[in-house]
């Protein structure tokens, strides 16, 4: 499959099942904590700089982002989880919505799992991977920042993060910057596996 990202744009921001474009394309949707750099992560990949919005307010996105890729494929940007300025009821809510997509979705080829790679993962992001383990959907785990890491110290943040979330060999692991395109190739070539 071959994807132009100029050809871009959003289709839907849905909070149900019912909103759920209806065609039967690919998606790819992208997991992690408010504050990972998933906007940063989709901008990267997609050659924009502002195409999923990044903001300096966590929780930002608090429905499903569908965007489309070339006709071709959708990347779905899941709201981000652990934002504690969020109500107990609100973060329930995006759970269930999550939840729903996540399992029910025939579309859904994989789902990029982001991680800060200078910290222990969370407790929400191994309950978020324990999740997708357990519902058997492929995961392409992805540790963000590296940038913020010396280069000589990421063997060492990446047996911290694996040893944390029990990671599973079979699962591609990508050590990513959106400031320097590190792990760039490595994302895209993952994702187009699962297409």
């Amino acid at each position: 499959m071959t994807i132009n990202t100029n050809n871009l744009t959003i289709t839907i921001s849905a909070a149900s099942k019912k909103q759920y474009p209806e065609n039967d394309w690919p998606e790819i949707a992208l997991a992690g904590r408010s504050n990972v750099g998933k906007s940063s992560f989709i901008n990267t990949l997609l050659n924009r700089k502002n195409f999923a919005r990044t903001s300096g307010q966590p929780g930002k996105t608090q429905l499903l982002n569908f965007y489309n890729i070339d006709d071709q494929l959708h990347f779905v940007d899941v709201p981000g989880y652990g934002y504690a300025r969020v109500s107990k009821k609100e973060r329930e809510k995006w759970g269930k919505m999550i939840e729903q997509y996540l399992t029910t979705r025939e579309n859904l080829k994989a789902v990029v799992s982001l991680v800060d790679i200078r910290h222990e993962p969370s407790e929400d992001d191994l309950m978020m991977y324990e999740f997708l383990k357990y519902y058997h959907i492929p995961v392409i785990l992805v540790a963000t920042k590296a940038d913020k890491v010396p280069r000589g110290k990421w063997n060492k943040h990446e047996s911290i993060i694996k040893k944390a979330m029990k990671f599973d060999s079979t699962d591609d692991f990508i050590i990513f910057s959106s400031t320097d395109k590190t792990g760039f190739e490595e994302a895209w070539a993952a994702i187009l596996r699962y297409l």
